[in-house]
């Protein structure tokens, strides 16, 4: 039995789980951890990839664009597919398919050619973590779904960290040709992972009975149920929820680099250690947050990283500091900006019907996706009136208000148990 100290202990959860939870908690975070590999590795090789094609920085940043958009329409195709073909089919297709096209991409022969192939990946690469946050929020037990799918996320932090090491490794030990191709080829071991997902991972028994629910009674699933009166206001909220923290992120992450060289003269940016010092601020964020919600709730705690993330910015944009202080501050920027989206995926899980559960947290989350994509755009529109510093900071500061209106509208969903309905 699990008393309410055990709930809340910071390791205790993994115990705690049942041998299909933690079949289940690896194949997603595993799944996660190479996605985010894949979609790393394109940071990394820019520089070769923009000599060997001749392109420019905005040719660079459109392949980009291109990736994060169709990253939002395969998040919502594939969470409608899970509600139909099952989730752990749905994850299956799409780790497939982008490892798949990660690893065509590094027989690109030109702008053209890589730019839909990373459009493709993308478009798979959304669609995987639409199936793995429905799939382990299905499967694991209410009083550790906050702590099991926040940790998920951490994977992320962990696929950057590895494409960091193998752009490092691969850049020194071949030529710069052959070594982005190389990373790129590199992205097809995600697809080694499905071998391990079809041995242990079962569908979730809430998703089995509602299926069986939905055939006795002569009805399917429907993805425009989401826009019904029933559902609509919860789709509205939660886009907005998501739109905030993606949105934020994006402004931050995409723009801050540059302000800090140009308008700080600052060096540390390009460094491997001010790099590292983000990447284990964002695995912490993500770990830290994951198990607050399950101890302070969904809500408070994405008002608390939201608010700290906003601090953080104003910190980097309005205070003088040296490049040692930079580095330093590369912890609490990581920290706060990644460890907001470990309440998403328990969030959505909880908010959504089972029937369209997938349909649901697939669109909401990628349309924020898409929408937060637009972001560094406006931040650069106005950083033509505006100092750039203050244009990142009014973007940040409407994302993150946005996530907290949307925080406070929507209902605390803390141990909710997901039931099984026609």
């Amino acid at each position: 039995m699990t008393t309410s100290a055990d709930a809340h202990h910071p390791t205790a959860w993994y115990r705690q789980m049942g041998s299909k939870e933690k079949s289940t908690f690896w194949a997603c975070t595993g799944g996660w951890v190479l996605d985010a590999m894949d979609v790393q590795i394109y940071s990394f090789a820019i520089p070769a990839i923009i000599a060997a094609f001749a392109m420019t920085n905005a040719d660079a940043g459109l392949i980009g664009t291109s990736t994060l958009l169709a990253s939002a329409f395969g998040g919502w195709f594939a969470g409608a597919i899970s509600d139909r073909l099952g989730r752990v089919r749905t994850l299956q297709i799409t780790i497939l398919w982008f490892a798949f096209f990660t690893f065509l991409c590094g027989f690109a022969q030109n702008f053209t050619q890589l730019l839909v192939f990373r459009a493709l990946m993308g478009f798979g690469f959304g669609g995987e973590w639409a199936a793995a946050a429905v799939l382990i929020g299905e499967v694991i037990r209410a009083e550790h779904r906050g702590k099991a799918v926040g940790s998920m996320q951490s994977g992320w932090a962990v696929g950057w960290g590895l494409a960091a090491i193998l752009a490092t490794l691969f850049f020194s030990i071949m030529s710069q040709e052959t070594a982005w191709r190389a990373l790129f080829w590199v992205g097809l071991t995600p697809a080694l992972l499905v071998f391990f997902i079809r041995r242990v991972v079962d569908e979730p028994e809430v998703f089995k009975a509602t299926q069986g629910k939905l055939e006795a009674s002569g009805r399917k699933t429907n993805f425009l149920e989401i826009f019904s009166p029933e559902i609509i206001k919860t789709t509205i909220l939660t886009s907005v929820l998501t739109t905030g923290a993606q949105g934020g992120y994006y402004a931050i992450t995409t723009w801050l680099p540059t302000f800090l060289r140009t308008e700080r003269k600052l060096t540390v940016l390009g460094t491997g250690g001010y790099l590292a010092v983000i990447i284990v601020g964002s695995f912490l964020g993500y770990l830290v947050s994951a198990w607050l919600n399950d101890r302070i709730g969904r809500r408070t705690n994405f008002i608390l990283f939201a608010l700290c993330s906003v601090a953080t910015v104003l910190v980097y944009t309005q205070v003088p500091v040296d490049n040692t202080s930079m580095l330093f501050l590369g912890f609490p920027l990581g920290f706060f900006a990644s460890g907001i989206f470990s309440g998403m995926g328990p969030i959505l899980t909880e908010l959504f019907p089972t029937r369209v559960r997938g349909s649901g947290q697939g669109f909401a989350y990628n349309f924020g996706r898409g929408i937060a994509a637009l972001n560094p755009m406006f931040v650069g529109m106005l950083s033509a009136k505006l100092p750039l510093g203050q244009s990142i900071g009014v973007f940040a500061l409407a994302a993150y208000g946005l996530l907290i209106i949307a925080a406070l509208l929507l209902p605390e969903t803390k141990g909710r148990v997901l039931t099984a309905e026609a």
